[in-house]
């Protein structure tokens, strides 16, 4: 059964604190929803509970990380990407400090709050920073990876999480790259380039178009900068068309990176976006959500057939 990522998350950070005492871990006071909670009942003399002071939070981070410390700063990813983005372009960015910026419930994952507390511009505005890197959680074995590599990387990062559960879509053995992508279902005739939750979202869609004799790669770009660029180019001259699918605005997002990567490889074929056009969200159940703003497997077919129709 598919597990939260956001409960992995708290497993995963608990599990690594045992054996690194230089983790520390600080919340803005929802580690109950972040599930940082987890780490600070095991080890509550390297948690800190800093309130709602995102900014503070990230100054506090700073400091620790300039001591040796390996700091993971949660809340909610809109918060931590907005109130706390000035520090992360003083502190990561320009000073490369080796922050842990985790973003919980990305997307419209955070359903029933709404257009507040929805992050659909975070991925934008991080991959603008110099220095950064920028990975998206799809399922709960690449968590504990990201969670690993955040560790033994000295590097400042942010990485997007979900509130939800996310169906597994690695094989057992997979061995991630920092700085790639993973092909997860191998396809003739278009490629779907995803990230986060919409990766499994990607597979439901090709398993449907599969009986209609439409074949479809969907490939799981994990670490949006760096980018894999090499993987984006090979799909897109292999399989003749693309759709990028993220749980994000199409503005700046995956399917940015993807077509300026791919303009600047001069590679020119039918490119369509699944995402948030445009928009704020409301309030509602989540998978109403995902419907009614196109992001769920029907509007990834559609957007499928449409790139495969201009071929």
């Amino acid at each position: 059964m598919a597990k939260a990522i956001r409960d992995v998350y708290g497993e995963t950070i608990k599990k690594y604190g045992a054996t690194n005492e230089n983790i520390v871990v600080l919340d803005a006071d929802v580690s109950g929803s972040t599930k940082s909670a987890v780490f600070g009942k095991e080890f509550p003399d390297r948690f800190y509970n800093c309130g709602i002071s995102e900014y503070a939070m990230m100054g506090m981070a700073a400091g620790m990380a300039k001591s040796g410390k390996i700091p993971f700063v949660n809340t909610f990813a809109v918060f931590l990407t907005t109130l706390g983005s000035l520090a992360a372009r003083t502190f990561m960015s320009y000073s490369e400090l080796p922050i842990k910026m985790m973003g919980g419930y990305g997307g419209l994952s955070d359903a029933f709050d709404g257009a507040t507390h929805h992050a659909l511009e975070d991925i934008a505005m991080m991959r603008t920073l110099p220095n950064v890197i920028v990975m998206v959680a799809s399922d709960a074995q690449i968590t504990d990876w990201m969670v690993q590599t955040a560790i033994e990387v000295e590097k400042p990062m942010y990485i997007r999480l979900s509130r939800d559960a996310a169906p597994d879509c690695h094989p057992a053995d997979a061995k991630f790259e920092l700085g790639k992508g993973m092909v997860v279902r191998e396809g003739t005739d278009v490629t779907v380039i995803a990230c986060g939750l919409m990766v499994s979202t990607a597979v439901a869609a090709a398993e449907a178009l599969a009986a209609e004799g439409i074949s479809v790669r969907v490939v799981d770009m994990y670490c949006i900068k760096p980018l894999d660029e090499e993987l984006i180019v090979k799909c897109a001259k292999e399989t003749g068309a693309v759709v990028t699918a993220e749980e994000h605005s199409i503005i700046g997002g995956l399917g940015g990176a993807v077509a300026e990567a791919m303009a600047k490889a001069g590679c020119a074929v039918p490119t369509e976006m699944v995402g948030m056009m445009d928009r704020h969200g409301e309030s509602g159940p989540y998978a109403q959500l995902l419907k009614k703003y196109g992001l769920d497997a029907d509007a990834v077919a559609a957007a499928v057939k449409k790139a495969v129709d201009r071929k």
